[in-house]
């Protein structure tokens, strides 16, 4: 099978060279793709997920030896989620030869968080099949880069943090309420609440209702303990 020039500039950009060309294309096509075109990535994407998991899995449980599995899993989930998934597809500009359909060319699908997350660990599984577990670990090793290193910070979770700071204070688990939701269809952006029962709340924006739970939370936690410091000083 002949390469674009696309292709090969995306090979490049991954550290990967395919002997059969034809793992990236199907890696590459996204289901709103005609079937006379072959087969979409979806089996890629199904496999590329479990070939990432063991990958982080054994650099998270290389990288500190004494961790505990309750301190091991939010990280490992703190790198393997969609939006990280996404995040390294843009880096190497992914979206730019993803093959789409007519409707998600036209709706923005090449800067669509799902679909770059899904491509992502297609290719990851692609890259598995053609070369081999060793350089499927290379290519995540190097694309993840930082994110490994920086992971203990990425992986504090605010919506958890804040629910144990209410629980501890005889109050009901923080809700998180959808105020508005903006901008077109494939880049849509979110604002949240995040209430507690006393009636405190905090808000954000962020282009997923996740990001901006997370986002609501922290500003909400951050708000709480500012608070209470301020009152446990006036006793002092």
């Amino acid at each position: 099978m002949k390469r674009s020039s696309d292709m090969k500039i995306f090979e490049g950009r991954i550290g990967h060279r395919f002997a059969n060309p034809r793992l990236l294309v199907e890696a590459l096509t996204h289901a709103s793709m005609s079937p006379s075109v072959g087969r979409d990535n979806q089996r890629l994407e199904f496999l590329g997920d479990r070939v990432l998991g063991l990958v982080m899995s054994e650099a998270l449980l290389s990288a500190d030896k004494a961790a505990s599995e309750g301190q091991l899993a939010p990280r490992f989930n703190a790198l393997v989620r969609k939006e990280i998934c996404a995040d390294v597809a843009r880096t190497v500009n992914l979206g730019a030869v993803l093959k789409l359909g007519r409707s998600e060319m036209m709706s923005g699908g090449r800067r669509k968080q799902a679909l770059l997350g899904d491509a992502m660990e297609a290719v990851i599984a692609a890259v598995f099949v053609d070369g081999g577990l060793e350089a499927a670990r290379a290519m995540i090793l190097r694309l993840w880069g930082e994110r490994i290193g920086r992971v203990e910070a990425d992986a504090r979770d605010a919506k958890t943090a804040l629910q144990e700071w209410a629980q501890a204070q005889g109050q009901q688990p923080p809700c998180y309420v959808e105020l508005a939701r903006t901008g077109p269809d494939h880049a849509p952006v979110f604002m949240i609440a995040a209430r507690l029962s006393d009636g405190a709340e905090a808000q954000a924006t962020a282009g997923s209702k996740r990001q901006a739970e997370q986002a609501a939370a922290k500003a909400l936690l951050e708000r709480v303990c500012a608070h209470w410091a301020g009152v446990k000083s006036l006793f002092a």
